[in-house]
């Protein structure tokens, strides 16, 4: 250790929780052990005290003298507990391979004086190995007198361009988090010739790609050495100078390890900028190749700032945003379809996850991919933020969600409330207090949310973009068998099929001449249907189901009730399993049951699938989203007035055309349907419910606010 000052154990006071924060510097290192064949590392660090993991970098690919510069805070409650530091090489879809360790003694260090440490790394195995060092800035102080200090870091790590990871007790949390600077829009095309690894000389290959601590994993295509994936996501890059995808090609191996088939890797750094690039990448440690669409767009599609600073109430900004998305610019960057600002103001009456009857609430803000949160106000339940978040909008559905959960250094955040707010039902520019709602968004929770929203949009960019596959979320919880979910998807598919009995019972009731002028009537109608029937009668019949519906919502009659679909969903409510099994005989008991398990989580979403496709279908036409039913008439006019001008032969004819020369136009075309597309749309019952703002209870609202409590 280099410029310290020692101080003994009698130095510091008698243990106390959360006495001391230790703010840690992670410079670079020197000469790291090469661990890879083209003798070099991939190395990141991590971080333990008290054998918890409390810190992980970034990894530095292919350098033995990497440069991290990353900020970390640490609070500990005594320094008797060293640092341990670590360092691997990073191998994607391998074991990370060990560099070396070394750890910094605390009681060694000055407090409240800022400390350059260079660290030696040791192997236990080979202690004669020269294996590199470590280079690190610390800085340890009672945490009463560092927490001004840290909050303003905090903020300014926030605004600053190279906003690094700041709590690390939230680390994975904040990681995802952080301002990205582009976005990398990959393609799987198809591979050729992959390596044989089953005996019947086939494979059933998937790729894993990696960016950073973005994932994604394809599908499995069955028994070929020349899969064809076809498959588009999205990653975000965090870093101007770019960044390496690290790509591995498996086998899929049933009741056995999945087997390599080889790897490589996409330097985005060697690629321009808004230009799509066709790769062929031959697979290293391996056979074949693997052929990508790789596309980098830069952005600033996410920003955030004080909200005393940049406000969009600035005429001149606001005229500006206004032409971008005006009906001039309708063809002009079709993906950009346009802008929201959403302003978190404060919250009251939180609910209170420490024993000391406060919270340290923060704020999530989520938009499909693009995720942000404000900083901590420790200590209060009515805490407040005014911070400003803009995002670029890429589909006018979409929904936002905002999260407030409780900071805890002890383990992950705990949630206390969250809201999710379709784009299309906001009110621009109105301050509106949100009841925050428990996780499946059925009911309240405790605590209110000030929001104040705006959305602007192009409706034709809009309405060509609803026609297109949603961008689909690469961070989604994964699906897990529940009773009570499946007997609601079950009950909700059986509502959808008893509406097609009925209208057969209804049907075939005017067949059995029941209700003779009812009968007579149907007869007529019949006849006449069938005599002058043309097929522009189909789409025309749609359009005046919407209207006649249009008419009752306008006239008061609206008969809609989405909430008896859900109307068991509160008591249903079941808590939240524990991920982590702990219990062996448990865990055994459970892999007997995996098959079985997994089946009834397919049937599970067969049934929500089923359901949710009727209740669209039902909610297009009901109006439950007035843009999408807009929508379909304009769709359904031009579709009747087409069916009506012209013979059926030729729209068949132009039909089949355009379905057989399809893919000699755009080889690498992603099939889609439209309607399918427009109807993904269409928000379900379950969905129509928890997006339905709840009305504050007046008693339990307060009545003034109070004073932060600075704890």
């Amino acid at each position: 250790i280099t410029n310290s000052v020692g101080t003994s154990n009698a130095d510091f006071p008698s243990a106390d929780p959360s006495m001391y924060q230790l703010d840690i510097t992670l410079r670079r290192g020197q000469n790291l052990a090469a661990r890879d064949r083209g003798g070099t590392s991939d190395p990141y660090v991590k971080f333990k005290i008290g054998g918890k993991e409390v810190f992980r970098s970034k990894t530095i690919h292919k350098n033995l003298n990497p440069v991290w510069e990353e900020k970390a805070c640490i609070l500990i409650d005594h320094p008797r507990e060293p640092l341990y530091i670590k360092v691997f090489d990073y191998d994607f879809g391998l074991q990370d391979d060990f560099i070396g360790s070394a750890f910094l003694d605390l009681t060694s260090l000055e407090l409240n004086r800022q400390t350059d440490v260079t660290l030696s790394l040791k192997d236990p195995h080979y202690p004669d190995h020269d294996l590199g060092s470590i280079l690190l800035s610390v800085l340890l102080a009672p945490r009463e007198e560092q927490r001004e200090v840290t909050m303003l870091m905090r903020k300014s790590w926030k605004r600053s361009s190279k906003f690094q990871t700041q709590s690390l007790r939230l680390s994975d949390l904040h990681r995802k988090s952080q301002l990205w600077r582009g976005i990398v829009s990959v393609t799987l095309i198809e591979g050729r010739e992959l390596k044989a690894m089953d005996a019947n000389g086939l494979s059933d290959p998937y790729v894993k790609f990696r960016l950073g601590h973005q994932k994604y994993k394809s599908k499995i295509v069955p028994k070929t050495l020349n899969p064809q994936w076809r498959e588009q996501f999205d990653f975000h890059l965090y870093e101007e100078r770019g960044g390496i995808i690290d790509i591995t090609v498996w086998d899929k191996d049933a009741g056995k390890r999945d087997d390599f088939i080889g790897r490589c890797q996409v330097d985005l750094s060697a690629l321009s900028k808004e230009q799509t690039h066709k790769l062929e990448m031959r697979l290293e440690e391996g056979e074949g190749c693997l052929v990508l669409l790789v596309t980098l767009t830069a952005s600033a599609a996410v920003s955030i700032s004080d909200l005393s600073v940049n406000s969009l109430e600035d005429q001149k900004e606001r005229e500006e945003i206004l032409k971008r998305y005006s009906p001039m610019r309708m063809f002009h960057n079709m993906k950009d379809v346009g802008f929201l600002q959403v302003k978190v103001i404060r919250a009251e009456a939180l609910m209170a996850a420490d024993v000391t009857g406060k919270s340290d609430p923060f704020c999530v803000v989520e938009l499909n991919n693009d995720r942000l949160l404000t900083h901590t106000v420790y200590k209060n339940l009515n805490p407040e933020w005014n911070k400003i978040f803009t995002f670029n909008i890429k589909d006018i559905h979409s929904v936002l969600e905002v999260t407030v959960y409780d900071e805890d250094r002890d383990r992950s955040a705990d949630f206390l409330g969250k809201v999710a707010i379709p784009l299309l039902s906001i009110q621009n520019g109105e301050q509106k207090a949100y009841v925050l709602k428990n996780k499946q968004l059925t009911g309240p929770t405790k605590g209110v949310i000030y929001l104040e929203i705006d959305v602007i949009f192009n409706a034709v960019k809009a309405s060509i973009r609803t026609l297109m596959p949603k961008e689909q979320k690469y961070i989604e919880e994964e699906n897990r068998l529940s009773k009570q979910l499946l007997l609601r998807n079950f009950i909700r598919m059986k509502r959808c099929v008893m509406v097609l009995i009925n209208a057969a019972y209804y049907v075939n009731s005017c067949f059995d001449w029941d209700s003779p002028p009812r009968s007579l009537a149907a007869f007529l109608l019949f006849l006449f249907v069938v005599w002058n029937f043309e097929l522009y009668m189909i789409p025309l019949a749609f359009l005046l189901l919407l209207a006649w519906n249009y008419f009752l919502i306008i006239s008061g009659k609206d008969n809609r009730q989405h909430d008896t679909v859900v109307e068991d969903m509160l008591e249903d409510e079941e808590e939240e399993d524990d991920r982590d099994d702990k219990d062996s005989e448990k865990k055994g008991f459970m892999n007997k049951l995996y098959a079985i398990q997994e089946v009834c989580v397919s049937v599970q979403n067969v049934l929500d699938e089923v359901a949710s496709f009727g209740e669209r279908i039902k909610n297009t036409f009901n109006w439950t989203v007035p843009f999408l039913s807009w929508l379909a008439i304009v769709a359904l006019s031009v579709f009747t007035i087409i069916l009506y001008f012209i013979p059926l032969r030729y729209i068949v004819l132009v039909w089949g055309i355009n379905k057989f020369t399809k893919k000699l136009r755009s080889p690498y075309a992603i099939d889609n349907n439209e309607l399918l597309d427009f109807l993904s749309r269409v928000p379900s019952d379950v969905q129509v419910v928890q997006y339905h703002e709840l009305k504050q209870d007046p008693s339990h609202s307060p009545s003034k606010r109070k004073k932060n409590n600075p704890g």
